[in-house]
């Protein structure tokens, strides 16, 4: 079926702009008349021109009376570009095929209404769920100007982190943790605990072959701001920004010497004797930053499922068995006490990387 066909199509113009939209969503655009694609397009930047524009300007002759199949709903108000769908009545489009509606409250059916008071055609909801995957981390922001996070863990096949000496590298293959790169691309911050940066002091950017990644914001959960001045994630040098998530229980000199190191401080309040990590998630929010990649140790994950705050799971498996009582896995704390208050996930897939697996899953919400 073409409407397949084309949509596919867009969804993978669409995914291209992963990693440099944030906190705009992934779209892709597709223009076919008489059969034959005369234009694509998709979302390169945030700030840019959107999809549907980046189509009608690669378009290889007149869009007249065409045909445009476009993943998300095209937006109808004035923010960083003007609205598409006015671009698209303009233009004398025939018919719209649209995947998702747009829940942003200044889009969310408006630019729809728009297409139809022209007399356009409009078809919704194909292929809807690939789109709804696809912009996940959009679709949860723009309701909730909350940051979509995913937990990443990589563990043995007997369940530890690292050996009970501390060793950890590696746990999973090369081609396991090329995958984590393009997860740290994707996303627009990156959580680790004090822990992580005590132990093994690491840049947390982006590393990819094919492309220049994005690096995302270092977030570093440290309720005393134990953090060395020296750590690799307060370097100069560096062009990923950093942030450090303490508490009161942080001296107001550290705090000030780590501004100088070029650092961004949020001051949570106290949970639990430790930073408050929904409190967090509000304000990463309020900086635009829609999407966190936890690499927590086994402290912080467990206490950001316990928080609730955690979407997604990427849990990496490695054909290694190590064995140790006194070995760390991937989610510690005080731990349920019963089998009934686990936490409950859902959605579950399973992919190969290498000899690794990695389960993905989502966390199931109350209500859910």
């Amino acid at each position: 079926m073409d409407e397949i066909k084309h949509m596919k199509r867009a969804l993978e113009l669409a995914e291209k702009g992963m990693g440099y939209t944030n906190p705009n969503p992934l779209v892709g655009a597709v223009i076919v008349k008489e059969g034959r694609v005369i234009g694509e397009g998709y979302h390169k930047l945030y700030g840019d021109n959107h999809a549907e524009v980046n189509a009608f300007l690669n378009a290889a002759e007149n869009v007249e009376g065409a045909t445009m199949y476009v993943t998300l709903e095209p937006c109808s108000h004035y923010g960083k570009t003007p609205p598409c769908a006015d671009k698209i009545v303009e233009k004398k489009i025939k018919k719209v095929v649209i995947g998702l509606k747009d829940p942003n409250p200044l889009v969310s059916g408006k630019g729809i209404k728009i297409l139809k008071d022209a007399g356009i055609e409009v078809v919704t909801g194909v292929l809807e769920e690939e789109g709804r995957k696809l912009n996940e981390i959009f679709l949860k922001y723009i309701t909730t100007k909350l940051p979509f996070c995913i937990m990443k863990t990589a563990m043995t096949l007997d369940g530890k982190i690292a050996a009970y000496t501390g060793d950890s590298r590696w746990v999973t293959g090369e081609a396991s943790r090329k995958y984590v790169h393009k997860l740290r691309h994707r996303a627009a911050g990156i959580m680790v605990g004090i822990g992580t940066i005590l132990a093994d002091d690491p840049m947390l950017t982006t590393r990819l072959e094919d492309i220049k990644g994005s690096d995302p914001i270092r977030i570093i959960v440290d309720s005393r701001a134990g953090i060395s001045l020296e750590a690799k994630v307060l370097d100069a040098n560096s062009s990923a920004r950093t942030i450090i998530a303490t508490t009161e229980k942080a001296s107001i000199d550290k705090i000030r010497a780590l501004e100088n190191k070029g650092a961004d401080i949020i001051i949570t309040p106290l949970k639990n004797e430790r930073v408050d990590l929904s409190f967090l998630m509000k304000e990463l929010g309020k900086r635009k930053i829609d999407s966190v990649l936890l690499e927590g140790g086994s402290e912080l994950n467990y206490a950001a499922l316990e928080e609730g705050i955690v979407d997604k799971i990427n849990a990496f498996i490695a054909p290694k068995i190590i064995g140790g009582g006194r070995a760390k896995t991937p989610v510690g704390g005080e731990g349920k006490a019963c089998m009934k208050e686990a936490i409950l996930l859902d959605r579950i897939n399973v992919h190969s990387f290498g000899d690794d697996i990695m389960i993905e899953a989502y966390t199931k919400k109350k209500g859910d």
